[in-house]
């Protein structure tokens, strides 16, 4: 995996664009990431014993992250928050792993928790370079679904008479 501020550099470059080009649903994206990142960082165990051990702060924000993904995949109008909570999922899973078998080799575990991250900034990297393009097709880009409830017309009360 990359060296720690290189990854940072990488996240800031992917926030910076999602920011100033992406639509609602990419700016979520990102900054879950980036809450997630930095609270992973701060949660993690001493050096000497990160990974060798399940890592309970950081399972605890990828769970958070899991359940914000997979809101933002219910909420948003595109397909790539599916693509991002599946990858949460996987990235969720493999603490799943180290707590069912604690033999898991740190180096494999460690491996498992951050490999995920890559591929989920070039989704919202993605999201964004879709959204553009869409917006530049149709010069629109609806960026949340219409709830079901808020999409019912109801009869107007014109004047009775």
């Amino acid at each position: 995996m990359l060296p720690i501020p290189v990854y940072y550099a990488l996240l800031a470059a992917c926030l910076a664009y999602a920011f100033a080009r992406g639509g609602g649903p990419e700016k979520a994206g990102i900054v879950i990431i980036a809450i997630g990142s930095v609270l992973s960082n701060l949660l993690a165990s001493a050096p000497q014993l990160r990974f060798s051990h399940v890592e309970t702060g950081i399972f605890a924000i990828d769970v958070l992250a899991l359940v914000a993904f997979f809101g933002l995949a219910l909420r948003a109008e595109r397909y790539w928050p599916l693509w991002m909570t599946a990858l949460q999922l996987v990235a969720t899973a493999g603490h799943a792993v180290k707590m069912v078998d604690s033999h898991v080799i740190r180096l494999v575990y460690a491996f498992m928790m951050s490999l995920w991250t890559y591929p989920m900034l070039l989704l919202v990297v993605a999201g964004t370079w879709g959204h553009q393009r869409r917006l530049a097709r149709r010069g629109v880009d609806r960026s949340w679904s219409i709830s079901s409830a808020r999409s019912v017309r109801l009869p107007s009360a014109g004047p009775t008479g």
